[in-house]
């Protein structure tokens, strides 16, 4: 059994890659970013769903910033069995 330092946002909820059911790491959804930005009309909502396994519209979601998009406002330990 191990306690771990989880991110959580200011109602005491985590958040990003440490929420439970994150399908994606906080650096895959910085990957994702970036590659929207750096060409939306190729890196379209479904192409962005499809090399990262996600849902059209949870890539929409997280690039318009919609899902994913909270700031750390403490951090709390958690028991992981």
């Amino acid at each position: 059994m191990a306690d771990r330092v989880v991110k959580i946002n200011d109602h005491g909820l985590r958040i990003g890659d440490d929420h439970p059911r994150a399908k994606l790491t906080d650096h895959e959804v910085d990957q994702l970013l970036e590659l929207r930005e750096s060409d939306p009309e190729f890196w379209s909502y479904a192409r962005l769903a499809d090399v990262f396994d996600i849902s059209k519209s949870q890539a929409g979601n997280i690039c318009r910033g919609k899902q994913r998009n909270q700031t750390a406002k403490d951090f709390a330990t958690v028991h992981m069995p």
